[in-house]
């Protein structure tokens, strides 16, 4: 069992266990201590989102590292992949990123990247819990090895020009009309600039944070305004980042919601068809849709399927090959370009091809028709209902009753206390009642 970390880092609501005060100081204290390695001054770089709780948390795990002879740098709003990046050009021995993604203000998380850039192993995660929870004052440094704190202000250019190199040379965006959508999250100022800085026409949303509105009705969990934005405007295209910018979601010129599985679907029969895809195909999880498997296998490529969270997405990436990943929620995985997701930069991806290709995104980002799918969220309290013996006879069941014909998956979410029942088949009559008589009495076992 792990008592602070799931599959995304610390995650919780603001201010109570475990995202307080005193147990991000823990955590920055503990990280501290694992990756203080050698006799060089250590230093950590901290990046955060917009949330009015990331000036708590951000001092708080300033003082842990601090204590343990850690030197902080503190790069403000700035996305999750950013600091991965940054973690890794500011030869940093960790990387700290203070946001709850998707989520509403009230939650908070601590996201933790090693000196590769790369998220924490699991086996890493648990050395920090083990020492969060023992007596960290023979930790602490001796007064003149303290670590120092300061604000870095030139970290957003870095970003941006990171962003734009990943591109192929002399690419622009001349032309193009864009609308995008920073849910008032950690990529308001970079994102909007690096697009027009490639040229496009560019009008933005959600770039008026007040600690209160990330995510809300905003960026890629809510696009009705994007869409409204993109009809209005006429835009050629819709860019939809979270909070923390690690994902994204693509509006066409049509107002039609282009998701991950067909930003995969594009990115990977481009990057084939220039000889650039490795692995021979991508890696997505159980949650992405048996459409884009199949689209994949009839161009000749193969679609392996891990649990879901990107950590999981990029460890089968690395030890396997590929350098296409993501999930259908629009985590997307370039390993030539980046440790972890990055909806900016997977944008720019398909911006290139829509650009090369002249035709509309309608056209460039609809490869598949989708098979049915259906999903319910069942938020509970207390124990788990999936340990209840009813709830696991009605899921032996109901994979039956869609053996042959379709697929059936029920989760617990890693970052909240959700259920998340979900399936899909050719029959919509079916998928939609094995999803509603499952949810249901999951929802009565609570």
């Amino acid at each position: 069992m792990r008592n602070y970390f799931g599959t995304d880092g610390v995650r919780g609501q603001a201010n109570r266990y475990p995202m307080t005060a005193d147990i991000a100081m823990k955590v920055g204290m503990a990280a501290g201590t694992v990756f203080r390695r050698g006799v060089h001054r250590h230093r950590v770089v901290i990046g955060k989102d917009t949330r009015l709780s990331g000036y708590m948390i951000e001092n708080a795990m300033v003082a842990g590292f601090t204590s343990v002879g850690m030197d902080v740098f503190l790069l403000g709003p700035m996305p999750t992949p950013a600091v991965a990046m940054l973690t890794r050009s500011m030869r940093a021995d960790l990387g700290v990123m203070i946001s709850a993604s998707h989520n509403p203000y009230q939650d908070n998380g601590i996201k933790l990247f090693g000196p590769d850039g790369y998220k924490l192993s699991d086996e890493t995660e648990k050395q920090i819990e083990n020492l969060v929870d023992s007596d960290l004052n023979e930790y602490l440094a001796k007064p003149q090895a303290l670590g120092r704190a300061k604000r870095i202000d030139s970290t957003h250019a870095r970003y941006i020009e990171y962003a734009k190199r990943t591109l192929p040379r002399h690419m622009e965006f001349e032309g193009l009309r864009v609308v995008v959508d920073c849910a008032n999250g950690a990529a308001y100022k970079v994102a909007p600039e690096a697009l027009w800085e490639l040229g496009a026409d560019v009008f933005s949303l959600g770039v008026e944070p007040n600690g209160f509105n990330i995510n809300k009705e905003c960026g890629s969990t809510s696009t009705d305004a994007l869409a409204a934005k993109v009809h209005e405007v006429r835009a050629d295209i819709g860019i939809a980042l979270d909070g923390d910018a690690d994902r994204v979601i693509l509006v066409d010129e049509q107002g039609k919601v282009v998701d991950g599985d067909q930003l995969m679907a594009v990115i990977a029969q481009y990057w084939k068809e220039q000889d650039r895809l490795t692995g021979g195909g991508i890696v997505a999880t159980i949650m992405s849709n048996l459409g884009l498997e199949r689209y994949l296998g009839s161009i000749g490529l193969n679609m392996a399927r891990t649990p879901v969270g990107d950590r999981y997405v990029v460890e089968h990436m690395r030890e396997n090959g590929y350098n296409v990943g993501g999930e259908q929620s629009g985590h997307m995985v370039l390993s030539d370009f980046t440790t972890t997701g990055d909806g900016l930069v997977a944008a720019l991806q398909v911006l290139a091809v829509v650009k090369e290709s002249g035709k509309p995104v309608s056209e460039v980002c609809h490869r598949f028709e989708p098979l049915p799918q259906v999903m319910r969220n069942v938020r509970y309290t207390g124990q788990s209902p999936l340990k209840a013996e009813t709830v696991s006879a009605a899921i032996k069941g109901a994979e039956e009753r869609l053996d042959g014909v379709g697929r059936l998956v029920v989760r617990a979410s890693g970052t909240e206390p959700v259920i998340r029942v979900m399936a899909e088949g050719e029959d919509s009559d079916l998928v939609e009642s094995t999803v509603g008589e499952l949810a249901d009495l999951i929802g009565r076992s609570n």
